[in-house]
């Protein structure tokens, strides 16, 4: 099948399309098997260390290592309790500052991914610092669970990444364990946060976990564990909505308004 197409529409004319890929393990293509990085999609995967590492972690902890969360209030008391479990401080996050982000690292919204590798290495007896580097065990253990990659980078807020196809990338996030799944449904809110993609899709589709990451990238994985990558061709993650909307029938993403800055809807994603 081809791509999906994804346009965008000011009043009546068209003015941008998205190209979608998708990739599903239960064989669904359409598009290109594209080849990219898996960024913060790759969230779930990256706390399994966590989540074997402890047998009371509530499901705010494990939720907010898998998430990519917008700093509202219940998501960064997520990331204090992490650190608290670490024995760690603000200061111990590997990672930068974002602007317009509030309460300085620990507003990144990678935070609670960082919080949780430092939670890992205090349960697992090895050094906090310096977590992200590829030669910590931390992260090797992470490698090694991702499995075999076209190639490897550093991502946004430090640690690596992985770029693999899309269809491969699917098999990965459907290694999701049970436990860091069953977080995930528990609390939505604090994966994403009110509005975000990966969020709504959960509470549309009860049962279904999602992570997004950067440059248009979204995995999904359904209650009977058929895994599904969907990538904005052009990184713009606005793609997303009507595309998943096309392939797993959530009828509030099918149309995405195109508002100005009064609020006013001048336009639609479709």
């Amino acid at each position: 099948m081809d791509p999906i197409l994804v346009q965008v529409r000011r009043g009546d004319a068209l003015e941008a399309v998205h190209r979608v890929h998708v990739a599903a393990t239960d064989g669904t293509r359409c598009g290109d098997d594209m080849l990219c990085y898996f960024r913060s999609a790759l969230k779930p995967i990256q706390a399994i260390p966590l989540v074997e590492g402890y047998d009371d972690l509530g499901d705010d902890e494990i939720a907010i290592a898998c998430a990519s969360h917008q700093a509202e209030p219940a998501q960064l008391d997520a990331v204090r309790s992490l650190l608290a479990r670490a024995g760690a401080g603000v200061d111990d996050l590997e990672l930068g500052l974002q602007r317009g982000r509030p309460e300085g690292k620990l507003g990144h919204n990678c935070s609670g991914k960082h919080a949780g590798m430092l939670a890992a290495c205090r349960a697992h007896g090895w050094p906090l610092h310096p977590y992200r580097d590829p030669g910590h065990p931390l992260q090797q253990w992470i490698a090694e669970l991702v499995g075999p990659a076209d190639a490897r980078s550093i991502d946004g807020c430090g640690v690596p990444t992985f770029a693999m196809p899309l269809s491969r990338m699917a098999e990965v996030f459907a290694r999701t364990p049970p436990r860091g799944a069953d977080a995930m449904r528990a609390r939505p809110e604090l994966v994403g946060g009110e509005g975000s993609t990966d969020t709504e899709l959960m509470r549309a589709l009860p049962g279904w976990i999602a992570k997004g990451g950067a440059e248009g990238l979204l995995c999904a994985l359904s209650p009977d564990g058929v895994a599904w990558t969907f990538k904005v061709e052009d990184g713009s993650s606005r793609g997303l909505p009507p595309a998943i909307a096309a392939m797993l029938g959530i009828e509030s993403f099918a149309t995405v308004p195109v508002r100005n800055s009064l609020g006013e809807v001048v336009g639609s994603i479709a």
